[in-house]
C-alpha cells in the first residue's frame, strides 16, 4: 500500500528557508514521477515541481530559482528546498507520486511565510 507522509513545514518568515520531506512507504524507484503541489486559502491545487523517475525537473514559474526539488533514493524520500520564501507561497504543500496511471497523495504540510 502507497503511503507518502510529508514533514518539514512551518511557519518562516519572508527570505527564509525550509525543507519539505516526503518519505513513500513504497521504493520511489517504482513511480513514474514525484511531485510537490501546493494549496492556498480559496485557491486551487498548483504544481510545485517535480521530478521524473529519470532525474528530469521542472518547476512552476512562480519558484524557479528559489525551489529545488530532489530525492534521496536509499532513504525513498523526495525533498523540496525552498529558499528565498515569499508570504505567497503560504499554503498547504502536497506530496504526490504518479504510478501507472494512478495519482498517491499525503496529508499535506502547511508552510506560512510572515511578511
Amino acid at each position: 500500500q502507497v503511503q507518502l507522509v510529508e514533514s518539514g513545514g512551518g511557519l518562516v518568515q519572508a527570505g527564509g528557508s525550509l525543507r519539505l520531506s516526503c518519505a513513500s512507504s513504497v521504493n520511489i524507484f517504482l513511480y513514474n514521477a514525484m511531485g510537490w503541489y501546493r494549496q492556498a486559502p480559496g485557491e486551487q491545487r498548483e504544481l510545485v515541481a517535480r521530478i521524473s523517475s529519470g532525474g528530469s525537473t521542472n518547476y512552476a514559474d512562480s519558484v524557479k530559482d528559489r525551489f529545488t526539488i530532489s530525492r534521496d533514493n536509499a532513504k525513498n524520500t523526495v525533498y523540496l528546498q525552498m529558499n528565498s520564501l515569499k508570504p505567497e507561497d503560504t499554503a498547504v504543500y502536497y506530496c504526490n507520486a504518479h504510478l501507472i496511471g494512478m495519482d498517491y497523495w499525503g496529508e499535506g504540510t502547511l508552510v506560512t511565510v510572515s511578511s
